[in-house]
């Protein structure tokens, strides 16, 4: 299973202006450009509104916050409408970027002060499936990243490269190893089940705690699934019965093959199936 292309979007948001894309365009001074110094978030709107759209605001809001970006949330989510507007896309299903960097100001690695953020955002259609039947290859490397992947930062060099990794071994993730425990992939969490039990490991400084990810817990909690929030070490992979990737656009995805492990050949295991159903009734209600 290999990503789509993605495609450019016909209009972009930026410091409250909709623009042609094209015209689009930032200083070079700009601090998410030469630092990677911002935030970004994903929203998907799913029959008509946007799904756990609280959480995902309430996260970006914390992000800026950890790295002392002042940003009026509330503007940024009022303007919304209209970027789906321009976009064609109001009520439509669509996916929505929206990035906040620290502003412009010459190069300088400690926080300029009195600069205004740089706000961007724009939207583009997806079809979501009701229910994502893919299944995923995988593969595992080494989780190099340094240690705040809780912040949902712009900076993402050290995921880049490890789903670059995936791609150039014909697979859709990398799982990575932290410490000899699997922590997350490179965009997204990653679940293992074993005798019914629902494992991943605990949200703090070593993931970003996904806003699917947190669906899924709850899904568990109101189906009586057991689960036990702990790292699942690199060499109990093959003891696993199942796994399964999370993620705003992967929404719940069956992982087939880890490395050389397989799974299952043609069905997932009944406990990603049954989750899968769960997720899409929440899905299908207002």
């Amino acid at each position: 299973m290999i990503p789509t292309q993605p495609a450019y979007p016909n209009k972009v948001y930026l410091n409250g202006d909709i623009l042609d894309a094209k015209k689009a365009q930032i200083s070079v001074f700009d601090r998410g450009f030469i630092f990677g110094d911002g935030i970004y978030e994903v929203m998907a709107q799913i029959n008509g509104r946007f799904f756990y759209g609280e959480s995902h605001i309430d996260r970006l809001k914390r992000c800026v916050n950890e790295i002392g970006i002042s940003l009026d949330v509330e503007a940024l989510e009022a303007a919304i409408p209209a970027v789906l507007e321009a976009s064609e896309l109001t009520g439509k299903d669509c996916l929505l970027y929206i990035q906040v960097t620290r502003g412009v100001a010459p190069r300088q690695h400690s926080f300029p002060k009195g600069i205004k953020p740089t706000v961007m955002m724009y939207a583009w259609p997806k079809n979501f499936p009701e229910i994502n039947k893919a299944h995923a290859s995988v593969v595992t490397m080494a989780d190099f990243r340094w240690s705040r992947c809780d912040i949902k930062m712009t900076s993402l060099l050290g995921n880049v490269m490890a789903n670059e990794y995936a791609q150039m071994n014909a697979c859709f993730e990398t799982l990575l190893v932290r410490n000899g425990l699997i922590t997350e992939a490179s965009h997204c969490n990653v679940f293992f089940v074993k005798d019914g039990v629902v494992y991943t490991h605990p949200s703090g400084p070593l993931i970003l705690d996904g806003i699917t990810r947190q669906v899924v817990l709850e899904i568990c909690e109101k189906q009586g699934i057991p689960v036990r929030l702990e790292g699942i070490a690199a060499e109990e992979i093959t003891n696993m019965d199942e796994a399964f990737l999370t993620g705003t656009s992967t929404q719940v995805l069956a992982i087939q093959k880890v490395d050389d492990h397989r799974f299952f050949d043609t069905t997932p295991g009944p406990v990603t199936q049954r989750i899968q159903e769960a997720f899409l009734e929440l899905k299908r209600t207002p």
